[in-house]
Order: C-alpha cells, then sequence, then structure tokens
C-alpha cells in the first residue's frame, strides 16, 4: 500500500471510530460492591415513605434461587448450591407411566437427592421484618430451578423432574413420604440456568411455570414413549394439580423467569435479550430468541410430521409464517446496536436486557398508584424496572415508568419478587460479583444470598394461618384489596374441594358474589373459585357468554373450552359472539379458544371472525386467527378456498394461500 493511501485510510478508521465511540452512551456509573446485607439496605434508592429490611442473608441463606409464600406466609426458599451443573446423571430405566404420582425407584430416589440444593422455611414470628424460626425441610437436592407450595405439599421444579413432596404436619413442616415424580424429561444439560422456574397458581387453578428458549425439553409422566412427549423450550407451561395433565400455555420468548397474573387474570411475562415486555395469550405464538416454533399439543405434532422433511426436527410446526412481536413500546437497553452492544451503558433506559423475576403488584398496602404496576428486576442494572399495562385493541401495551428501586450495587442480582399477606413485597438476590451465566463450577460465589423486605410506612406484621379458616371467611376474602388473601383463600377452597372437605354453602355464596357484586375483580374471582371448587356447571358458563362485562365473557370462553372439545351450545354461543360482539379481548379469547376445539369444528365460528376487516390493524388478533385457522385450511382444500374469499384481513388471505400451495406441491410429490 502506498504511504499515502495509509495515511488516508488511518485517517478514516479514526474517524469511524470517534463516531462510533460519539454514539455509545456513557459507562454506568454504580456506586457500590459487594456490601454487607445491612450495608446493601441502606445504599437502596426508594421512594419516600418505603423501607428495605433485610428479612435473612448469608449465612443463614445462599445462592436463593426460586421461593414462595405458604398459608402463613412463611418463606420456603431454594438455594441453588448445585447450579451450574446437575450433580450425576439420572438413571435411565423403562417405567410404566400408569400412575398419576408416580413413586419413584431406589435408583431414581439416590439420583434425586445427589444434589447440594436445600429448601429452607424462614418465618418471622416476631414482626419485625426479619426471620427468627428456620427450619431446613430437604436437603441434597439436584439443580432445583422452581418451588411451590399447595395441595398438601411442595412442588419442586428439579431438571428433569417435576416433583411433589408430601407434608402433613404444617407446625414442623417436613417430608411425609418420598418425593413424587410427576414430570420426568425437563433438559438438565444444554443450559441450567433456562429450565422450568418460577412456578405460580393460576387463577384457574392450574400451577404455571416458565421455561427458556435453548434449554429442550421432551416432558411426559415417567414411563412415556420418546414420541409421546410433549416438547416445551421457550415459553409458558402449566400443570393441574388434581388431574395431573401437562399442557404448553403459550410458545416463544426468550429465557423467562419470572410471570403473574393481573386481577383480570391476564398473564405477563418478562424475558431477556429480545425485548422484555409480554401479554401471555393461550395458544399464542411469540418471537423468539432462538430455534424454531414447535407443536404445542401432540395432535399438532403428528398432524404435522408428514409436511416435514426427513431430516427436520419431529416437534417442529412449519405452518406458524409469522408470530406476536413484544407488547411493550420500549426496551431497557441503550442504542440501536441490539442488547449486549450497551452492557453497562444503559443506566438512563433501564439498565440493560438482562431481567428476573416479575410482579404486578396487588399487594393492597402501597399507595394505590402502584396497583397493577409491573416490577421488573433488571440483573445488569441492579434494579427494579416499572412497566405499566395499558389496554390497547385486543390486549396490553407496557408503558415505561420510572424505576421504583436501585440496589446501586453491582453484586445484586434479584431474582424473584412476592407480595406477602400484609402488601409488603419480598426480594431474593442471589448477589455475587459475576453476572453472567456460564458452566465453570468455580464462577460463583456460593457464600453469598440475602431476601430484602420493602415495607411501605411501617406496615405492622400479621399471622394469618388461611388453611385454618373457616369456609365463609374464605370466600369473604375474595373480596379483600389484598390479593394475597384472595389467592390464597381460592386454593385452600380447591384443595377442601378436591378431598371432599368443602361446605355445602360455598358454591351458593360464590353465585350470590358473581350475580350481585359490580367490581370486575370480584366478579372473576368468584367464577375462578367455582370453577376450581367444581362449581360451574355449563348453564352457568353458557349465560355468561351474555354478560354485560368483556372479562366475565371472555373468561366464559376459556373454561368453556378447558376440556378442548366445548359442546354444541357452547359452540353456538361462539358464533354468535364471534358475528356480534364489539369486544375486541372477546374476541381474543375466542381464537385462543378456538385452537381447543376439534378441528371439523371451527369453521362456523371463524368465518366471521375473519371477515372482520377492522381486526387487521390489532396486535394479537390477526395471527391468533390464523394459528386457530391453520388446520381447517391444511384439512381440506375446498373449505381454505371458502375461507380465502370470506377473509377481509390481508395478511390472512396471503397465510390461506401459502398454506394451499403448500398442500399442493405436497400433493404432487
Amino acid at each position: 500500500m502506498f504511504p499515502g493511501i495509509r495515511w488516508i485510510a488511518a485517517v478514516v478508521l479514526t474517524a469511524s471510530l470517534a463516531a462510533r465511540a460519539a454514539d455509545d452512551p456513557p459507562a454506568d456509573v454504580v456506586r457500590f460492591a459487594g456490601l454487607k446485607p445491612d450495608e446493601a439496605v441502606k445504599a437502596m434508592s426508594l421512594p419516600a415513605g418505603f423501607a428495605a429490611h433485610v428479612f435473612a442473608a448469608e449465612p443463614d441463606v445462599r445462592q436463593p434461587i426460586a421461593f414462595c409464600l405458604d398459608d402463613r406466609g412463611r418463606v420456603w426458599v431454594a438455594e441453588g448450591l448445585s447450579y451450574p451443573k446437575r450433580r450425576g446423571n439420572p438413571p435411565v430405566e423403562e417405567r410404566p407411566a400408569d400412575a398419576d404420582l408416580a413413586s419413584p425407584s431406589d435408583a431414581q430416589l439416590k439420583d434425586i437427592g445427589g444434589g447440594m440444593d436445600r429448601i429452607l422455611v424462614l418465618e418471622d414470628t416476631d414482626g419485625d421484618h426479619r426471620f427468627d424460626k428456620r427450619t431446613v425441610f430437604l436437603e441434597n437436592v439436584n439443580l432445583i430451578s422452581g418451588l411451590e407450595v399447595g395441595f398438601g405439599g411442595v412442588w419442586i421444579g428439579a431438571a428433569p423432574y417435576l416433583l411433589f413432596v408430601p407434608v402433613t404436619d404444617w407446625n414442623d413442616p417436613k417430608p411425609a413420604g418420598r418425593p413424587r415424580i410427576l414430570l420426568d424429561g425437563w433438559d438438565y444439560a444444554a443450559d441450567t440456568h433456562e429450565t422450568l422456574n418460577t412456578f405460580n397458581w393460576g387463577p384457574d387453578g392450574w400451577l404455571y411455570g416458565c421455561h427458556g428458549v435453548f434449554c429442550p425439553s421432551h416432558v411426559g409422566k415417567p414411563g412415556t414413549p420418546k414420541d409421546r412427549r410433549q416438547r416445551m423450550d421457550c415459553g409458558i407451561w402449566r400443570y393441574h394439580p388434581t388431574r395431573h395433565t401437562f399442557e404448553v400455555f403459550a410458545e416463544g420468548t426468550s429465557n423467562p423467569w419470572g410471570m403473574d397474573f393481573d386481577e383480570h387474570g391476564q398473564a405477563f411475562l418478562e424475558a431477556c435479550v429480545i425485548p422484555h415486555f409480554w401479554h401471555m395469550i393461550q395458544g399464542a405464538r411469540y418471537e423468539r430468541q432462538g430455534g424454531q416454533h414447535f407443536a404445542i399439543t401432540l395432535e399438532e405434532k403428528d398432524r404435522c410430521q408428514k409436511h416435514l422433511a426427513r431430516e427436520a426436527p419431529r416437534h417442529i410446526n412449519p405452518f406458524i409464517y409469522d408470530h406476536i412481536r413484544t407488547h411493550g413500546d420500549h426496551v431497557h437497553w441503550a442504542g440501536a446496536k441490539g442488547p449486549h452492544a450497551a452492557n453497562a451503558r444503559s443506566d438512563s433506559v433501564g439498565g440493560g436486557h438482562a431481567h428476573a423475576g416479575l410482579m404486578v403488584y396487588l399487594g393492597g398496602s402501597w399507595p394505590e398508584t402502584y396497583r397493577n404496576q409491573i416490577f421488573i428486576g433488571n440483573i445488569h442494572g441492579q434494579r427494579f424496572n416499572v412497566d405499566i399495562p395499558v389496554r390497547q385493541g385486543s390486549g396490553y401495551s407496557g408503558k415505561h415508568a420510572p424505576d421504583f428501586l436501585n440496589f446501586n450495587d453491582t453484586w445484586s442480582q434479584s431474582l424473584n419478587q412476592l407480595y406477602d399477606q400484609d402488601g409488603s413485597v419480598l426480594v431474593i438476590d442471589w448477589y455475587d460479583k459475576n453476572q453472567c451465566h456460564h458452566n465453570r463450577d468455580d464462577g460463583h460465589d456460593r457464600s453469598n444470598g440475602r431476601i430484602y423486605k420493602i415495607v411501605y410506612n411501617q406496615q405492622p406484621v400479621t399471622r394469618v394461618d388461611f388453611a385454618s379458616l373457616s369456609d365463609e371467611a374464605l370466600v369473604q376474602n375474595l373480596a379483600s384489596p389484598q390479593e394475597f388473601r384472595v389467592r390464597h383463600s381460592r386454593r385452600v377452597l380447591q384443595e377442601r374441594a378436591a378431598t371432599g372437605r368443602l361446605g355445602s354453602g360455598v358454591h351458593a355464596a360464590l353465585r350470590q358474589q358473581l350475580a350481585k357484586e359490580s367490581a370486575t375483580r370480584i366478579r372473576l374471582r368468584a367464577l375462578w373459585a367455582l370453577h376450581v371448587t367444581g362449581g360451574t356447571d355449563e348453564p352457568t358458563l353458557l349465560a355468561l357468554l351474555n354478560d354485560r362485562d368483556e372479562y366475565l365473557r371472555a373468561w366464559s370462553i376459556q373454561l368453556l373450552c378447558e376440556g378442548r372439545n366445548p359442546s354444541a351450545a357452547a359452540r353456538t354461543g361462539f358464533e354468535r359472539l364471534a358475528r356480534e360482539d364489539a369486544s375486541a379481548l372477546v374476541r381474543l379469547y375466542l381464537a385462543a379458544g378456538l385452537q381447543r376445539t376439534p378441528v371439523d369444528q371451527r369453521r362456523a365460528i371463524l368465518e366471521p371472525l375473519i371477515a372482520r376487516a377492522g381486526d387487521a390493524a390489532d396486535h394479537n388478533l390477526p395471527l391468533m386467527y390464523w394459528f386457530a385457522l391453520e388446520p381447517v385450511v391444511g384439512a381440506d382444500a375446498s373449505t381454505g378456498l371458502a375461507l380465502l374469499e370470506r377473509a377481509q384481513i390481508p395478511i390472512l388471505r396471503q397465510f390461506i394461500t401459502r398454506r394451499l400451495a403448500s398442500e399442493d406441491l405436497l400433493a404432487r410429490r
């Protein structure tokens, strides 16, 4: 190269680097790192009137990875000391899948107990916001990532297993028998920070959980053949505690580690790397960080397999031509170069892309302005971001609100947050200098871990055992502004119904709430409680299809489709709603419900939906219609052509044509 050209190239390169540096936001300045627990709460930035307390910290708790609160408000916390690697490999055994609660073999039992994780129960008996009673419930567990309490025991996610450990004496909680393997096949080798996590009881009585993207699981009861297992890698799944059935609720996003429900039963989820804010809709398919969309039922898998090339993975659905994108109007990383480009430079917009833990605040003791706001932990930003869900068309948009809390400590890594029986919020903090996942055993400081408690206006501690309350008191709690009381009361009623202990007057009292109350949230609570206790017969749900409230109409659709085979009367009601109902939310639930309706019974409901040209601009409806419509088109070309003529939504016309063409090509092979 000639000297003059080298000089010009150097000038151009210098100018380019200078321009790029000018585009980069300034480096974040975080005041502290590696604080002692009592120093850490003093360093936190909180709104006026709030105070942070050290509920528990090392050495009493280390590496808290999952937690839940029981009916007495005690904190159950799992210490993730085995992470990031599972200890040993599960035994490979051929066992029949004929038991709902499989008793593990001796080899499996040894494997379950081969790790370093343990579960603690922490209780504040004197009301000073700090635990003073500590019980070790279970030790030597392997790779815990999810935890919840209910139905006579403890539910534990510990890949490759979903476990249930019975408890009989709740005064002195300890295992009352061997762990029972409910499901196996959860991946524990590919990426152990993405497997089943952050369990949550849904308003419909199911246990919900998250799952990450690069962790391919094939889930089933022990002994289920490989080809009859359900694929799960990213999205939300659910498991019914008494019917012992497993489902994928929604598929897509990235590596979620936190989800919650608002007071209308809408599910919200946080994600990493891709945009963080998602309104989770039953049957929806969302943008994925990686990989292909998979069949979310075995029926869908069987239908799609004949269309796949021999070398294609057998779980893929090739007809998900597009997916729903973020419901947020913002991201928490700076610049336009992607989520990783501004690591440690994103303070001004929320702290960065790595999120863990999501809570819809419904606690009742914080100022009313916080109610229904969504609090999302931000690991790289050592803070709580806040999003406000705003109704938009059929769903919600997440609006950026000011951050609620900043730990001001780079070691802080909060993983989840829950409000308690008094409306105060407990936070688990992994607390580690290393903020990134890797598989080195020496990559984490296992000596640390904290649980903080955020209290407003010196809110006192109350101690109520919801499991000991009368049926009447539990029903009355459903009208409480404190959602902890509502959720625990509903679950206790569900448990009593499942064991034949529910009083004879409960259903009448709940029906009166449903009929007489004016507030939507209280009527929904009555409906959900009726449903989980077996009190919603079909006439009740069919009548609700005519209710004045769109949320009641919507939820009646979901509950009528719970068994995946709505009756002829229900389908007639759905067809009328598809033609006449002005609510986009109701149409969203119809689209979800149609995916739980036999394919040959969908057309009459689909035709008026896809003829609604005004739904073309909705964030969710065109694609939700497609997810319900696609198998109908694939089943019969003449029906597909007739639906093509009816469709007034451009993207549906495009997709129907593409699907019909794929059938034609297959027929000529």
